[in-house]
């Protein structure tokens, strides 16, 4: 059994490091048939894969289903946008003020909102996302209903963030360090519990564990990614947009996770590629590319109601079982 396991979790590692070896090649190939413009779009598909994999770990390992995660990513971008209008254009700076502006509010969110449950629970942190929203538009010094412009992209180092191959490099890595954080998180000891607080919360507050503090922490990490996906998406365009706070940007995220799989450690970024790689395809051959990407998200729900992830994974499985 032991030896199953292993040769199981050998192969999706390799499988991964195949998967990341590819994407990584991806600029000079997008460069040698003269589609440049492509690196741009798939930097982007990145920075969303990262935001998605960061709800899918609080939706999907934590249990709490949150509509207003949008908040964190927003901050995350304003952060690094406003650091920037004040001087300060170096990513060691800003990117981690991103996470640690992320990761107060997150704290200050889910001690509130962790307090209760269901729908309740999703109301009241769309509520929160909401009140930033409407924080960041009402602020004419950010740039109100326009967002907040960034003079250049944040200086990196040695790296020169200015060229798309190497923006989308760094958030590949990104991206990778990002799920491999997660993967050892969800195979130790605090990954273990959180899912059993998932699978049976009144069972774990009987037997002593302190259910609070773990599902916090777990909301404040999905937030931390959030926030670098934010400081991310700011350089990518340029711009912090209120719009990257809005309810509906926390909509697409959830879209997105259960694309993907719920509690899949790929399944946010799964979704993510899927749904944006669809929306970019649709949209070269119809102006009505809204309704086909629905009928594509309702083959996905009936063909593979756990997710696109869970469904690959099945196929491997069942693979392994016939060797």
């Amino acid at each position: 059994m032991n030896s199953a396991i292993y040769r199981q979790s050998t192969r999706r590692r390799l499988l991964a490091a195949g998967v990341f070896t590819l994407l990584a090649l991806l600029p000079p190939a997008l460069q040698a048939f003269g589609q440049e413009f492509y690196i741009s779009f798939a930097a982007r598909v990145l920075i969303f894969a990262l935001v998605a994999t960061s709800l899918n770990f609080v939706v999907g390992f934590g249990g709490m289903v949150a509509f207003g995660h949008a908040a964190f990513f927003g901050a995350g971008a304003y952060t690094v946008a406003v650091l920037m209008e004040m001087g300060i254009a170096s990513a060691f700076v800003s990117w981690p003020a991103a996470i640690a502006v992320a990761v107060l509010l997150a704290h200050g969110i889910g001690f509130v909102s962790l307090r209760t449950r269901g729908v309740y629970f999703i109301m009241i942190t769309l509520a929160f996302a909401q009140m930033l929203y409407y924080l960041a538009i009402s602020m004419k010094t950010w740039g109100g209903d326009d967002g907040l412009s960034l003079a250049t992209r944040s200086g990196f180092g040695p790296l020169d963030l200015k060229h798309d191959p190497t923006f989308y490099w760094v958030a590949l890595a990104s991206l990778g360090l990002c799920l491999y954080l997660l993967d050892r998180i969800t195979h130790a000891r605090f990954g273990r519990v959180l899912q059993a607080i998932r699978e049976n919360e009144s069972r774990m507050e009987g037997l002593g564990y302190p259910v609070l503090g773990y599902k916090l922490l777990c909301f404040v990490i999905g937030a931390a990614m959030a926030g670098l996906a934010g400081a991310l998406i700011a350089n990518h365009g340029q711009l912090a947009s209120p719009n990257l706070l809005q309810w509906t940007q926390s909509g697409t995220l959830l879209v997105m996770v259960i694309v993907g799989g719920v509690g899949a450690l790929y399944g946010g970024a799964v979704g993510a590629v899927v749904l944006l790689l669809a929306e970019e395809v649709l949209a070269h051959y119809t102006t009505h590319w809204h309704a086909a990407l629905g009928l594509i998200l309702l083959l996905v729900v009936f063909r593979a109601p756990k997710g696109i992830a869970a469904w690959v994974h099945g196929l491997f499985a069942r693979g392994e079982k016939h060797e």
